[in-house]
Order: structure tokens, then C-alpha cells, then sequence
């Protein structure tokens, strides 16, 4: 073999030992980059998911504390105590705006009116008066 001839294979495999050195190097970085973009991803999802919770909890609290004070002043509100009821399209339709309606509950019973004290069934009370 000729001077030139191996003087090229050696060119020919120092180019090839620098490229396998160079694809090695930049498949550590590629590894390296990964690993780095993982922990920031991580970073940023506990971060987030840290204060987006605290955000929530900041936000349900005062509601939830108003929410259980209602339910205590509720819970010692005699249940016997009579309230008022509207007439609505669903319940005593036939009563809406009828003087005779009286709608108010007793221990826990509804007093529709003194003619008709569970309501009148369809939309048409003989009954009705304009208030």
C-alpha cells in the first residue's frame, strides 16, 4: 500500500473515532437536558399544584366556616316554629295570587289555605280570589 493510501485510513478513522466522541458527547447532553427538563417539570408541578390547593382552601374556608355557623343557628331553630311558603308553578300553582292563600308551615306541615288546606290539584280553584 501506498504512503498516500494509509495516510487516508488513518484520516478515515480519526474522523470516525472524533464523530463516535462527538455522537457520544451529545447523547450525554440530550440524557443530561432530560433529566434537567424532569426536575424542572417536577419543580414546577409541585409548586403549582402547592398553590393552586392553597388557593382553593383560601377561597372554600370563609365559605365553609359561614356554612357551618348556618347549620348550627339552623340546628337551634325550633323545627315547630311556623315559616312562610310561596305559591310556585310547581307547588300550588292554582294559588298564586289568590287572597285565601295562607302558606305557611306548622311542625313541619304545610297550611295551604282554610278552604283547601293541602292545596287545590289542578291549575283551576273554584275557590280563587284576587288578592
Amino acid at each position: 500500500m501506498d504512503q498516500w493510501q494509509k495516510d487516508l485510513m488513518e484520516m478515515v478513522e480519526t474522523v470516525a473515532d472524533e464523530v463516535e466522541r462527538f455522537l457520544l458527547g451529545m447523547g450525554e447532553m440530550v440524557d443530561a437536558f432530560f433529566e434537567l427538563t424532569e426536575d424542572f417539570t417536577e419543580q414546577v408541578q409541585n409548586t403549582f399544584a402547592n398553590e393552586v390547593d392553597q388557593y382553593l382552601q383560601d377561597i372554600t374556608e370563609p365559605i365553609l366556616d359561614i356554612y357551618w355557623e348556618l347549620e348550627d343557628v339552623v340546628a337551634d331553630v325550633d323545627p315547630g316554629f311556623p315559616y312562610s311558603v310561596e305559591a310556585t308553578a310547581e307547588k300550588n300553582a292554582a294559588c298564586i295570587g289568590c287572597s285565601n292563600y295562607h302558606g305557611h308551615v306548622y311542625g313541619g306541615n304545610l297550611l295551604v289555605c282554610g278552604i283547601h288546606p293541602h292545596g287545590w290539584d289542578d291549575g283551576n280553584c273554584p275557590d280563587w280570589e284576587k288578592e
